[in-house]
């Protein structure tokens, strides 16, 4: 299974789990090339942030289920932590939440012949990012987005 399809698996399979726990799952990423991958898990709540205590809260909660579901077949390292300083932005409700703040985002195929997009975030509507980039309002659908994140 591909990195893309144990990501997306891994946002169907624990994401509601994770919320019901009192979580947002922010962002899922899976590292590492041969032999050890790393399964690393962005979390957030609401009000006043992540701290180390829940980190190791989801991964104790998360790791008989990911082991229970032998989830990725090989040897794996299941990290948690906080989404940071240049907080990953993925889902529509995000763009929406962190409208007017800077971002960056990068998209799978180009739009009028570039895939990285730094400016300020304008909204998300109808399915469209939109990104003003010193001046010019660019749209980016969403099933375009391979990545954006928060520039603080």
């Amino acid at each position: 299974m591909s990195r893309e399809e144990l990501v997306r698996r891994f946002w169907e399979r624990f994401e509601p789990e994770i919320v019901e726990q009192g979580y947002e799952l922010v962002e899922v990423e899976i590292a590492g090339q041969s032999g050890v991958k790393i399964l690393r898990i962005y979390i957030d709540k609401t009000p006043g942030g992540i701290g180390l205590d829940d980190c190791t809260a989801v991964s104790q909660f998360l790791n008989p289920l990911l082991d229970a579901e032998d989830f990725i077949s090989e040897n794996y390292i299941l990290e948690v932590s906080s989404p940071g300083f240049d907080r990953p932005v993925r889902k529509p409700s995000d763009f929406v939440r962190f409208t007017g703040e800077e971002v960056t985002v990068l998209t799978q195929s180009p739009i009028q012949g570039r895939k990285k997009f730094t400016g300020m975030l304008r909204g998300f509507e109808d399915g469209l990012i939109q990104v003003d980039c010193e001046g010019t309002l660019y749209e980016i659908h969403v099933e375009n987005l391979r990545k954006a994140h928060l520039n603080r």
